[in-house]
């Protein structure tokens, strides 16, 4: 559906920068490529990250697309300060660093009167969860708005939760790639699922 080719030659010249991000974080590379031609590629100007671990999503995001404004919710302080070591190691200067539990964050921060055109769902992996937030945050989607859900059979209960997002009448466009699942909200595109294994 969405042909990521044209980022290839932006993320050639930050490849090593990816590279040194995906080893000191424990990610594979060719994951960090794909956030970081996401980003590049749709141009969101603001991202929502929930969880943000030790960073190397939010890198890859932030860097892919750097004039975004990138808010990512972290709940262990120490986790945060770690996060927040390596987004100033590479650079990342339009990065909003939260330590919060994340639904108290989606419920005091009035988040819905917020556009959020990309969200990078990385936090709780449980069913209840994972809809909750999703519940939270639909009033922040606009007609390009892309979330991405990780680990989408985790378990399953978090496949019972896809299965449920992918239904809901809002979303219109989902692609599962296994480890993660992208949704599209598109009000002109018809219902339609796609499945890819790399």
């Amino acid at each position: 559906m969405t042909d990521f080719g044209a980022g290839s030659r932006v993320f050639k010249s930050n490849r090593r920068q990816i590279s040194k991000i995906a080893q000191t974080a424990g990610i594979s590379p060719k994951r960090a490529e794909l956030l970081f031609r996401v980003s590049n590629y749709f141009k969101p100007s603001t991202i929502l990250e929930i969880g943000t671990s030790l960073g190397l999503a939010t890198s890859a995001l932030a860097l892919g697309n750097p004039k975004a404004t990138v808010v990512t919710i972290e709940g262990c302080p120490n986790t945060a300060n770690v996060a927040q070591n390596q987004l100033a190691e590479f650079d990342c200067k339009n990065v909003e660093n939260v330590i919060s539990e994340f639904e108290s964050f989606l419920v005091s921060e009035n988040i819905q009167a917020t556009n959020y055109n990309l969200i990078y769902f990385d936090g709780n992996h449980s069913k209840k969860a994972t809809l909750a937030y999703f519940d939270l945050l639909l009033p922040t989607i606009d007609n390009d708005s892309v979330w991405i859900f990780d680990d989408i059979h985790w378990s399953p209960e978090m496949e019972e939760a896809w299965e449920i997002i992918k239904n809901h009448p809002q979303v219109k466009v989902t692609i599962d790639t296994y480890q993660w699942g992208f949704v599209f909200f598109r009000r002109e595109q018809p219902k339609e699922h796609f499945i890819i294994r790399a």
